[in-house]
C-alpha cells in the first residue's frame, strides 16, 4: 500500500507539470544512489523517497472486528495507520547560465510546493488522471478507502544535515512532505463468531402480598 500511495501521488505530479508546460519525469527511487555508480538514474528528474515511517500511535485503539454480509463478526489485529516522510528532490545539473542546474532546481521545486499547496488531498476515486493498476481498481476496499493528506514538514538544519549524512550524498534542492494516514491491514482473521443481535431476559415478578 505504501508503493501505491506514492505512485497516486506521482501521477498527479507529473500531471500538474505537464499541464504547466513544464513535463518532467518524476521517479520514485531512493535518493541515497546520488553519489553511488548509479546515480545516472537519478539525474534530470524529481525523485519522491521515503525517509521515514511512523505509526498513528492516537488511532491505536479501536474495534477488533468487522460485521460482513454473512452475519459473522470476524476477528482480527487492528489496521495500522501510518504516515510517510516522503523527501523531494529536484535533480537537474548541468544547464547554461542564468538557467543553470541549481536555478532549474529551484523553479521544479517550486513548482511542487505550489501543485500540493493547490490540493493537498488525494484519492483515487477522486484522482483527475488515469491511474495504473491496482489504483484504478475501486472495487477493492483498500484502494476505495485510500485517501492521503498531505502537509510540509519542516527541519532544523541539524536534522537536515543527519538526513543527508544518512542518505550518504550531498544536499540538492528538497522539500519534505508527511504524508497522513496510510492503512495497512493484513488478511488474516483470528476467529469467526456470530453476530448477537437480540438479547431476551425472563423477567419473574415476585408478589410480596
Amino acid at each position: 500500500m505504501i508503493g501505491n500511495a506514492m505512485i497516486l501521488l506521482r501521477e498527479e505530479l507529473i500531471a500538474y507539470m505537464s499541464a504547466k508546460g513544464d513535463p518532467v519525469n518524476v521517479l520514485i527511487e531512493n535518493i541515497g544512489l546520488f553519489e553511488t555508480q548509479n546515480s545516472e538514474i537519478l539525474t534530470d528528474n524529481i525523485i519522491m523517497s521515503v525517509v521515514n515511517v511512523e505509526e498513528e500511535s492516537t488511532l491505536k485503539n479501536g474495534k477488533t472486528f468487522t460485521k460482513w454480509p454473512d452475519g459473522l463478526a470476524r476477528y482480527g489485529n487492528r489496521p495500522v495507520y501510518i504516515n510517510l516522510y516522503v523527501l523531494f528532490t529536484a535533480n537537474f545539473p548541468g544547464g547554461v547560465p542564468p538557467n543553470n542546474n541549481y536555478i532549474q532546481s529551484l523553479q521544479r521545486l517550486s513548482r511542487v510546493i505550489e501543485f500540493f499547496q493547490g490540493k493537498n488531498v488525494f484519492t483515487p476515486a477522486t484522482s483527475p488522471v488515469t491511474l495504473p493498476p491496482p489504483l484504478d481498481d475501486l472495487s477493492n476496499p483498500a484502494i476505495a478507502n485510500l485517501k492521503l493528506s498531505m502537509e510540509i514538514y519542516t527541519l532544523t538544519f541539524e536534522q537536515i544535515n543527519h538526513l543527508w549524512g544518512s542518505l550518504g550524498g550531498r544536499q540538492i534542492p528538497f522539500v519534505m512532505y508527511k504524508v497522513r494516514l496510510l492503512m495497512i491491514s493484513g488478511d488474516t482473521i483470528q476467529r469467526e463468531v456470530p453476530l448477537i443481535e437480540e438479547i431476551e431476559t425472563n423477567a419473574k415478578t415476585i408478589d410480596n402480598c
